[in-house]
């Protein structure tokens, strides 16, 4: 669909020797439109086409662990893109100052759409100097988030009846566009590459869970149709029967639009896979449209709705049975079992399924002593460790825990009228010494 590309920059550079593809959201070469458009234009000008990824260690929040995986990832790219006879170059330091160098005799750029604020403030910085053509594309939704909805989304099913409305344009397959031009690399682009001083010779599992990169997305997203999709409503702490593919789609190593091709191929949609579907699509994309629409989606007087604001105040100096500190929860020295399991599988492995992590976040409200403590140390967490944190779905799925795209219920003490669980519902649902005995201390 030609409105996953928008052009967003208009300074005809006639001085331009190369086309630039900025890659930084969407890091694979499958199911890339940012990629598919840099090819043609880099074919119809004649000119070269460098893939470029710009890498700043000091990203906010970001861990050794997320910088690993990207990197895994990064060394992927840059072997796929050998096969097209693309260049990768891998810049290291400020985006702004190292995107204007690199752009500076660019005839055209292209980048990929940003959702958070850090990373959009980042490219206004830039139009702001740049000077050259620049075309901005969005992959990592199945449909663009301004095609669905102009304005933040209430819940689930306003957003759902939007998207449904238009998804059938949005479903056909992506055809690969094939590189023709076959350039030496310029002197001065290639002194700023700094691919060998930071991206791995080998690939390594990281923590015996995951490993980084578009061909591993591919594996796991196989193996997940062929063996655990059609036991997706039995999934579970018990079980494991996720695709386990959150790390994969926040690093962009992994189009929806791919995992929807393939799932209709291998799959007639049973309800397995309308209930995968929903997760992947709906709720996914919901999370884009909170974050992109509310600027506020990571502070805490923004993240949900004022009944809920006003329903927790009035339940803020009710008695608790326990409360814990920040450092109390990050090394899981609480009562619950359950609680310490989820806390160390997360420390331990950078994932935890869907059921657990709200399990794991509604504790945290009812043991700190605010809500507003509750939230802040939730985020910090998720942040810190989850290989899919700083991700719209995470601030989402953070802000769900306080009633964000939820309804009031019963009231109860210290939670008002913001859903509740409790382990009951983890005992009366699964088999939950399965999951001790593989993450109890």
């Amino acid at each position: 669909m030609d409105d996953r590309i928008k052009k967003v920059n208009s300074n005809e550079n006639l001085n331009g020797k190369y086309v630039l593809y900025w890659m930084q959201e969407s890091q694979r070469t499958r199911y890339n439109f940012g990629l598919k458009r840099a090819i043609r234009i880099s074919n119809l000008k004649k000119q070269p086409l460098y893939v470029v990824f710009n890498l700043m260690k000091s990203y906010p929040e970001a861990q050794k662990r997320h910088f690993d995986f990207m990197l895994q990832g990064l060394k992927n790219v840059r072997e796929n893109l050998a096969k097209k006879k693309i260049k990768f170059i891998l810049l290291e330091g400020d985006f702004q100052k190292n995107i204007l160098k690199i752009s500076e005799k660019a005839s055209v750029m292209i980048w990929d759409k940003s959702y958070l604020k850090f990373q959009i403030s980042i490219k206004e910085k830039i139009l702001k100097n740049i000077e050259c053509d620049v075309f901005e594309a969005e992959s990592n939704v199945l449909i663009p988030v301004e095609v669905v909805s102009k304005k933040e989304e209430y819940s689930a099913k306003t957003f759902r009846d939007k998207y449904n409305k238009v998804k059938g344009g949005y479903v056909n397959w992506l055809e690969e566009e094939k590189y023709d031009i076959d350039y030496p690399l310029k002197d001065e682009v290639d002194s700023l590459d700094r691919s060998d001083a930071y991206i791995p010779k080998e690939l390594e599992e990281l923590d015996g869970e995951f490993l980084g990169g578009e061909d591993e997305a591919l594996k796991r997203l196989e193996r997940f149709i062929d063996s655990d999709l059609k036991f997706y409503l039995e999934k579970g702490p018990d079980n494991e029967r996720y695709s386990k593919l959150s790390p994969y789609l926040h690093f962009g190593n992994i189009s929806p639009l791919e995992i929807w091709q393939r799932l209709s191929k291998k799959s007639d949609l049973t309800e397995c896979s309308e209930s995968f579907l929903e997760e992947l699509l709906i709720r996914r994309e919901l999370a884009i449209n909170f974050v992109y629409y509310n600027k506020k989606y990571d502070e805490w007087d923004g993240i949900t709705y004022q009944w809920a604001y006003e329903t927790l105040k009035s339940h803020e100096n009710d008695k608790r049975e326990y409360i814990y500190s920040k450092e109390e929860l990050e090394t899981f020295q609480t009562h619950d079992k359950y609680w310490n399991s989820c806390q160390n599988q997360m420390i331990k492995t950078g994932y935890m399924d869907g059921y657990m992590r709200m399990y794991w976040c509604k504790k945290i409200l009812e043991w700190s002593k605010t809500p507003q403590i509750a939230y802040e140390t939730a985020i910090y967490l998720n942040n810190k460790y989850f290989y899919d944190g700083r991700d719209p779905s995470s601030y989402t799925g953070v802000a769900w825990c306080f009633g964000k795209h939820d309804r009031a219920w019963k009231e109860r003490e210290i939670f008002g009228k913001v859903r509740y669980m409790n382990s009951n519902g983890l005992e009366r649902k699964f088999e939950m010494d399965t999951y001790i005995k593989k993450y109890g201390r």
